[in-house]
């Protein structure tokens, strides 16, 4: 057993699905069942059940779960105390994120970065990507993690990840009824729908206006909020219906949500980390730049 194994087992038993654990673990669909198939070669038995449309752990890939999360965390601490006792980093780090990116969390992020750099002054702030953005120009910010890159223009920045979008229906809903029934949704059915939103300093809400406005769906946003469990709240509470990235509707608070594909020409929710230190080596922000995933791209400029 290796770290690497643990990791791809821990991606597959969070996420229940091999394609979307390879997305999130930087590897090949085909790479990442290699190893899971290796692992459970050298154990001599199935770590998950596979169907065609989901996948669950064995009572044995059960077991050996808590130990994957005990190897990881001790090597992370291992690499951290060697960062801390051979180089010491001081000044300050300013940071800003969206919430519920999915594709990486911040917030360990940054517990990891302090472990490893506990004299660096951090500030973190959290808000939509459009302001996030305006503060990353105006020089307000070293680092942020936004969703969507388009509106970055020549801002340094690198593409952690990305999704599908997905809609969440409310389990009884009387004008929905023809949407609970199905698991793919056309965009006709959308038409004229209530829906709950974020609002528009947040990069989702853009992409579901632009990709709604593009097939001539025509939508009531009737509550704007700026916080997911209060969007999956409400929905819950039959007040309309959200397009969200995959990763919230997997959320605990939103069991009793139906959870439908979009159409297959629907946008997708891409995730990046913008940042002008990417070659400044030694400063707070880079350092914490080296935390990030090692299957990033590089830089687009």
């Amino acid at each position: 057993m290796d770290l690497r194994q643990m990791e791809y087992l821990l991606a597959v038993a969070e996420e229940r699905n091999f394609t979307r654990a390879a997305d999130l673990a930087g590897i090949s669909q085909s790479g990442l069942s290699s190893a899971i198939r290796g692992l459970e070669d050298e154990l001599g038995t199935p770590l998950f059940d596979r169907t065609t449309r989901r996948v669950e752990l064995t009572e044995a890939g059960s077991a050996l779960l808590p130990y994957a999360r005990d190897m990881l965390s001790h090597a992370a601490s291992a690499r951290d105390a060697v960062v801390r006792a051979s180089r010491e980093v001081t000044g300050s780090l300013r940071v800003g994120a969206e919430q519920c990116l999915g594709i990486i969390e911040v917030v360990t992020l940054l517990e990891r970065f302090h472990h490893r750099h506990p004299r660096v002054e951090t500030q973190f702030v959290q808000t939509g990507s459009h302001d996030l953005v305006a503060m990353s120009r105006a020089g307000d910010l070293d680092v942020a993690f936004i969703a969507g890159s388009h509106h970055l223009g020549s801002l340094p920045h690198r593409d952690l990840g990305q999704e599908s979008l997905v809609l969440l229906v409310p389990e009884r809903h009387s004008a929905l009824t023809s949407l609970a029934s199905n698991s793919r949704v056309s965009w006709s059915e959308l038409d004229g729908q209530d829906f709950i939103d974020f609002a528009p300093n947040w990069s989702i809400r853009t992409l579901n206006d632009s990709m709604l406005a593009s097939q001539s769906v025509s939508r009531r946003v009737r509550c704007t909020v700026n916080d997911v469990h209060t969007l999956l709240d409400l929905v819950t509470r039959g007040l309309g219906i959200a397009i969200v990235p995959r990763h919230i509707a997997a959320k605990p608070q939103a069991a009793q949500l139906r959870v439908l594909s979009l159409p297959t020409d629907s946008a997708v929710w891409k995730v990046s980390v913008i940042s002008p230190s990417w070659d400044r080596g030694g400063t707070p922000s880079a350092h914490l730049l080296d935390l990030v995933s090692d299957s990033c791209p590089q830089p687009v400029c």
